[in-house]
């Protein structure tokens, strides 16, 4: 069975700006979709944010593996409901994928808890995207290094919390450097974040920067059934208890009663 990856991006510099649209005429999205396509497992279809609930409604999310987030202009205009939404399916065990300027996305930074803020700089210089680890998947057939010609520049600090893996690392031509590929998991789902593919340059188009797309989805990949009530804090009775007990004090809540949220 294929890897259902759904590729979710703005839509909106591709028609408004001349050079994004010169590089990405049918969409950052479907550029990265038909790269997807090119990996017999992975099964790429798109959503934007002007379709009917974004194009992600539940019933779509629910039958999503991994979910690739590209944002940048409007973070603010994506519904919280919809947002809520991602963040829940990500507990449940879809994994995430968050591009570039997604880092001050909604769903990241509320799986983050933190600013995810970072300094940046738009000189297209020359970045080189070290490999820590050589030997995890998402580097895979990426040699020690990702050479990019032309790219925004991303700074740290950057505010996240620690990753549970720094799989890469970049150089920008100006002297900063930046963690720009961090795994995280949470609740029974997986997040990479990958900084590379500021939208004036065919970033997106490098074959070795495809290679850690299609990569990283295998990684984010979960098999299991969704985690379906892992959001749930239920009340367990005192005759429910895996050992006999008896209750002993006062109590805020009644008998089955939901706790305080």
């Amino acid at each position: 069975m294929p890897i259902r990856a759904v590729v979710w991006n703005e839509f909106i510099h591709e028609r408004e700006n001349e050079t994004v649209r010169g590089i990405y005429p049918d969409g950052i999205h479907e550029t990265i979709a038909a790269a997807l396509r090119d990996d017999g497992q992975i099964e790429a279809s798109t959503a934007s944010l002007d379709q009917p609930e974004h194009g992600l409604p539940a019933e779509r999310l629910a039958e999503t593996d991994v979910l690739l987030w590209w944002g940048h202009k409007a973070h603010g205009a994506v519904d919280d409901t919809v947002v809520e939404r991602v963040v829940e399916r990500v507990w449940q065990g879809m994994g995430l994928i968050v591009l570039h300027s997604g880092h001050f996305s909604k769903a990241f930074k509320r799986l983050m808890g933190s600013p995810c803020s970072l300094r940046w700089r738009e000189a297209g210089e020359r970045e080189r995207v070290w490999a820590i680890n050589r030997s995890h998947p998402i580097a895979a057939g990426v040699g020690d290094s990702i050479t990019i010609e032309n790219t925004e520049m991303y700074g740290e600090p950057f505010l996240v919390p620690e990753p549970m893996e720094t799989v890469f690392v970049s150089w920008y031509q100006g002297g900063e450097v930046f963690r720009s590929g961090l795994t995280y998991q949470r609740g029974a789902g997986r997040i990479f974040y990958f900084a590379p593919g500021h939208e004036t340059y065919p970033i997106y188009h490098d074959a070795t920067v495809q290679t850690v797309l299609r990569n990283a989805v295998r990684w984010a990949y979960n098999p299991a059934k969704p985690w379906a009530d892992v959001a749930q804090a239920p009340n367990v009775p005192v005759d429910k208890a895996p050992e006999k007990i008896e209750k002993r004090g006062g109590s805020l809540h009644a008998k089955g009663e939901e706790g305080f949220r």
